[in-house]
């Protein structure tokens, strides 16, 4: 299935709370409770310009995106609406049909998505080197407890702390990565990934 590449979304509010005008509201809504919000939370943006929300859903594909468009709707309702949302989800053992339907659900409702095809860890390995071997979510724990030196951990708090040395590294290789496949059809596109495009944006704001 054929999907276009989604635009950037970004929606811009101004108001206050208390005294501080906050310019971006930013929802971040996870398809893993902890490994994704974990990395998330560390980024060092700066709360006087930008909030940034994340939610460890625990939903998968399009259900995910469902429950960000609801998030996404009360937010508009209380008259506190979001700048960007996001979706962070895998590839992983989904239907096909299940996540291509989440991307294009997330873009008709102007949800941008950084999906991982399969692993959210392909983002991690991609901190070390260029990886273009379309392999299984198990081989991402053996080859980042190589590259780290030590047990990799999924749910380990302090993935950004070990990492953030080679983001740039990361991102270079994610979008290298990316622009490869002539056809995006991302639930082919093994390995692939568009998390750089999520941590480029919350970059904006350290």
């Amino acid at each position: 299935m054929k999907i276009k590449k989604s635009p950037l979304y970004i929606i811009d509010y101004k108001r206050k709370i208390g005294t501080r005008e906050i310019r971006d509201r930013i929802l971040i809504v996870c398809e893993g409770t902890k490994t994704e919000p974990n990395y998330f939370k560390k980024f060092p943006v700066n709360k006087e310009v930008v909030e940034v929300e994340i939610e460890g859903a625990g939903y998968v594909t399009d259900s995910l995106v469902e429950k960000a468009i609801e998030l996404k709707e009360e937010a508009l309702l209380e008259k506190r609406p979001y700048n960007q949302v996001w979706c962070v989800f895998d590839r992983d053992s989904n239907p096909p049909q299940n996540f291509n339907r989440a991307i294009q659900l997330a873009h008709n409702h102007k949800i941008r998505v950084a999906y991982s095809n399969e692993a959210f860890e392909l983002w991690y390995v991609l901190h070390f080197n260029y990886h273009i071997t379309g392999v299984n979510r198990d081989w991402y724990q053996q080859k980042l407890t190589s590259l780290l030196g030590e047990g990799y951990e999924k749910n380990n708090p302090h993935m950004y702390d070990k990492l953030k040395n080679k983001q740039l590294n990361a991102i270079k290789n994610a979008e290298r990565l990316y622009q490869t496949y002539l056809e995006f059809t991302p639930e082919r596109n093994n390995p692939s990934t568009t998390v750089h495009k999520l941590v480029q944006e919350l970059n904006k704001y350290k």
